[in-house]
């Protein structure tokens, strides 16, 4: 068994060299199309983990409360600041900020102008949204009335190439003058309802006051320990209903968003996965095409070979061979193409390298049974030729 293997195996790579351009060909089917299966799942893996990742830091106990009227067309419905204040007497609730969001653009240093989203908060709101300080200090409720706010660290970097400073600065918002008390460290995460890297956070009634349009919509809590979401939101969903009659309420999780997007991304690597296969697929026909040209070619060797006693089973054995040695070959240059595109992606993207071990092993696999299935044919067709009509050509 040992001998039959091995001179089968060297008799494939012999057939395989002798045809060498028209097996590169092949070839480079079956490399696009594993390289696509293995490239695809990896990067399907890849954001999958990245945006879980990112909500995990925002913690997945925080909750984000939006609070619409229940019927716009009775006149306009608003949320007291005092009801979205009071709602962390919740049991299932730690900790709660009610904020107010509007654009606008600011005018930096006299001269330059950005657009920012101006947000109002509470003291809360910088801890339960995890923003750090690089300097100064966030918002209080001690700020009330006054013009005070804290930036985001694009927005920060602005007035420092300006004014050369940002604490104690000032910029104008609209037509009013409004003091610079901090700013914030740079946001990487992106699963905010905002860009932390363009705000300017000022006291809530104060931002009512700048931005006058905007109305209280949003709040964000923190549930306390031992709280599970759906407990936490019947509490609130009970509390406006009996607070706020008229305005609906929903509620979202970390939790259930990372639920959501794993279903999502199943879906999207199969998606993907199914893309690569079909490319697969059309490599797999190449292989094909190409062995049963090399029976059509070779029919004076293989009927040679029957003359001097080979059987059916080694003429078999050769092309079947051939045709996954061909497919194997193909899968592992597949799978190092799509290592380099992986990496390449999340170098661009700015995302942590991983390779899915999984899609590397599917597609090398699937590959082999590529080389075996659509090479069956072509050596059951050269197992079944008649020597003597082989002979003859």
């Amino acid at each position: 068994m040992r001998r039959f293997g091995r001179t089968s195996l060297l008799e494939a790579c012999g057939g395989l060299l002798a045809t060498r351009q028209r097996a590169v060909l092949a070839l480079i089917g079956i490399v696009v199309g594993v390289a696509s299966v293995s490239s695809m799942i990896s990067v399907g893996k890849i954001v999958k983990d990245e945006a879980a990742r990112q909500f995990q830091e925002l913690g997945t106990d925080v909750l984000a409360i939006a609070v619409r009227a229940r019927d716009k067309r009775r006149g306009r419905a608003r949320l007291e600041l005092s009801v979205a204040e009071r709602i962390d007497s919740l049991p299932g609730l730690a900790a709660a900020a009610p904020f107010t969001r509007g654009a606008a653009h600011v005018t930096i240093g006299g001269a330059s102008r950005e657009l920012a989203e101006i947000v109002g908060a509470t003291g809360e709101f910088a801890v339960l949204n995890r923003l750090p300080l690089a300097e100064g200090r966030f918002i209080s409720r001690l700020d009330r009335g006054q013009y005070f706010c804290t930036l985001g660290a694009g927005i920060a970097e602005k007035l420092r190439k300006a004014a050369g400073a940002v604490v104690g600065e000032s910029l104008r918002i609209g037509d009013t003058a409004c003091t610079v008390v901090g700013a914030l460290a740079p946001a990487t995460t992106q699963q905010r309802a905002f860009d932390a890297n363009r705000i300017v956070a000022m006291p809530i009634g104060t931002a009512a006051l700048v931005i006058p349009n905007k109305t209280l919509r949003d709040i964000v809590a923190r549930m306390s320990p031992g709280t599970g979401y759906r407990e936490a939101t019947k509490q609130i969903e009970d509390y406006f209903r009996f607070r706020a009659p008229d305005m609906r309420v929903r509620v979202r999780s970390p939790e259930q968003l990372i639920e959501q997007l794993h279903r999502q991304m199943r879906l999207y690597t199969l998606l993907l996965g199914t893309v690569g296969a079909i490319s697969l697929l059309v490599g797999g026909i190449g292989v094909m095409n190409v062995m049963l040209v090399a029976v059509a070619e070779r029919k004076g060797e293989i009927g040679l070979r029957r003359a001097v006693g080979a059987r059916r089973a080694d003429i078999q054995a050769q092309f079947l061979v051939e045709s996954t040695i061909l497919s194997l070959a193909g899968g592992a240059i597949g799978a190092g193409l799509s290592f380099a595109a992986t990496w390449g992606i999340c170098r661009f993207a700015g995302w942590a390298f991983a390779v899915s071990a999984e899609g590397a092993v599917l597609g090398t696999a699937v590959a082999a049974g590529a080389g075996v299935f659509f090479g069956f044919y072509p050596a059951w067709q050269a197992a079944r030729l008649n020597p003597v009509a082989a002979l003859r050509g």
